[in-house]
């Protein structure tokens, strides 16, 4: 599969680092964990989006875009990335940002990714949460056009055919990795949101006939609802590559337990896999994506759907930027002294 075929614009850090977690994996008792470090894709703190932008700023500038617009939550690792890679690359950037969680936490509001927006020159606007953010982005993007601007819209978190390209390519990176270490992967884990990520994945590994099952643990859409959402873009992404039906809908699959509250809530079990993470491997999660990961990865394997002797690679999406956004989710008063 020849991905040179496709426009691409070359920032991020890659291959991104493949370690084995040594004091997680005894912790635990189960199987070998290691960990693919997307969160050191490089571009402003890093994070999985940055393999999505490559591609899709590419598109931007082949049309002659001067502004990028995408939409997001609050807390979007996804609309910190594009607006650092709009910086990059000299175009403005407009982001509209989705309050999914109704907090007034200032630092939510203000702090974390918000803050990273702003600095790296990007303007932004709220919604309410529920509407059809692409929608609305491309109402606020005509607005743009009629002033003259040559608007390109990137969907939340990337995820289209274009995008899901940056993971087809992880795919190929993470089978050479474990080629090159004689490393046997039995099962891959990552967390899946906006779909993209795994359905790159997932195209990419059966496209290389891999025979590594990949397990997605959502954190927003229920099971059916994710799992569709995946398969239909990783049906998508398979047509563009002119590989069609090399996914099956029998190959996505999502486990949605930890979930919570809803999308952005901060779980217990979340929040335990952040302590462990940092505490253990001084790994940063954030508590949107990897944390809730994690959370499913670690209880799966206290559990025993994950065994002993078996190898798991966990793909971090990044996000710790986030963390500054969520400092009330955490109580450190015991840390004192």
């Amino acid at each position: 599969m020849h991905l040179a075929r496709f426009p691409r614009r070359f920032i991020a850090h890659l291959p991104t680092p493949l370690e084995r977690l040594d004091r997680l994996s005894a912790e635990l008792g189960g199987p070998d964990i290691w960990i693919k470090r997307d969160d050191c894709t490089g571009l402003s703190t890093g994070g999985n989006k940055t393999r999505k932008l490559e591609f899709l700023m590419a598109e931007a500038e082949l049309m002659g875009a001067d502004m990028v617009m995408t939409q997001g939550a609050t807390q979007s690792n996804h609309a910190r990335q594009t607006a650092a890679f709009a910086a990059k690359l000299g175009m403005a950037c407009h982001i509209l940002l989705e309050d999914r969680t109704g907090s007034n936490n200032l630092n939510y509001n203000n702090n974390g990714n918000v803050l990273l927006d702003h600095l790296h020159g990007a303007t932004t606007e709220k919604r309410p949460g529920g509407g059809d953010m692409n929608a609305e982005m491309e109402k606020v993007a005509d607005r743009f056009r009629a002033e003259g601007k040559t608007v390109y819209t990137i969907p939340g978190g990337g995820s289209n055919p274009t995008g899901a390209l940056g993971y087809v390519n992880c795919a190929f990176e993470m089978l050479s990795q474990f080629n090159d270490r004689a490393l046997k992967v039995d099962h891959i884990v990552t967390a899946t949101g906006s779909a993209g990520t795994q359905a790159g994945l997932i195209t990419g590994l059966k496209a290389m006939n891999a025979g590594i099952p990949l397990l997605g643990i959502g954190v927003r859409a229920p099971k059916l609802k994710q799992e569709e959402n995946v398969f239909n873009l990783a049906r998508a992404t398979a047509e563009k590559l002119g590989c069609p039906d090399v996914v099956q809908r029998s190959d996505v699959v999502a486990n949605t337990d930890y979930v919570g509250e809803g999308y952005g809530i901060p779980t217990k079990s979340g929040q335990e896999a952040i302590r462990m993470f940092a505490e253990l491997e001084a790994i940063l999660l954030d508590p949107v994506y990897s944390a809730k990961g994690a959370a499913g990865l670690i209880d799966l394997i206290r559990n025993g759907h994950f065994k002993k002797g078996e190898t798991i690679v966990f793909l971090h999406t990044g996000g710790a930027a986030g963390l500054f956004g969520y400092d009330n989710a955490f109580d450190f008063a015991g840390r004192w002294s």
